[in-house]
């Protein structure tokens, strides 16, 4: 069954004036509006968030009902700010599965990952690979689904999906195995 993946990595709340001279800019985000709109048109969902108490306390009841995770993102190298004395080195992915992740014995998944910020990706909080190959398999995404990146910004979300179902693809242009003659 082929899913639609909704991902969301909106400016945070109360950080849309960061993004004032991007294109797509359109002034705060109606989280609460956004999440109906996860709920109703996608089968699975991720949603980037800050660690502010803020962000926290308008979030948290509006998915509380939804089935989705709590993750975290955990940020080894971030950007430390003057004026902060304790920098913002994790943010909370939340995360509504499209279907139960695959695992083995071998193979537990966490709710967390440590994965550096990108640098000069050319916007503010762009996502790195890592981090959102993490939130596909967290997910219980397929390559064959469709995935909508609903804030496209530098577009790392799009390209990361590109390059996660490129790990599922055979390489085209010949046989897999040669026959040695015997």
């Amino acid at each position: 069954m082929t899913a639609r993946i909704g991902y969301a990595d909106p400016p945070y709340i109360g950080c849309a004036h960061l993004y004032k001279h991007h294109p797509d800019y359109a002034g705060e985000v109606d989280h609460a509006a956004l999440i109906d709109r996860l709920e109703n048109e996608y089968d699975g969902w991720v949603l980037h968030a800050a660690a502010t108490p803020r962000s926290m306390a308008v979030l948290a009841p509006l998915v509380e009902q939804t089935g989705a995770r709590w993750c975290t993102w955990v940020k080894g190298f971030a950007a430390f700010k003057r004026n902060v004395p304790v920098a913002y080195a994790w943010e909370p992915v939340i995360i509504k599965p499209v279907r139960k992740p695959v695992v083995s014995k071998r193979l537990v998944m966490r709710d967390w990952i440590e994965c550096s910020i990108t640098l000069r990706k050319g916007l503010t909080g762009a996502k790195p690979e890592a981090v959102c190959h993490w939130a596909f398999e967290l997910l219980g995404a397929r390559p064959e689904d469709d995935l909508h990146d609903m804030f496209p910004g530098t577009g790392a979300v799009t390209e990361a999906w590109r390059t996660w179902k490129g790990k599922f693809t055979l390489p085209e242009g010949g046989p897999l195995f040669e026959r040695t003659a015997a």
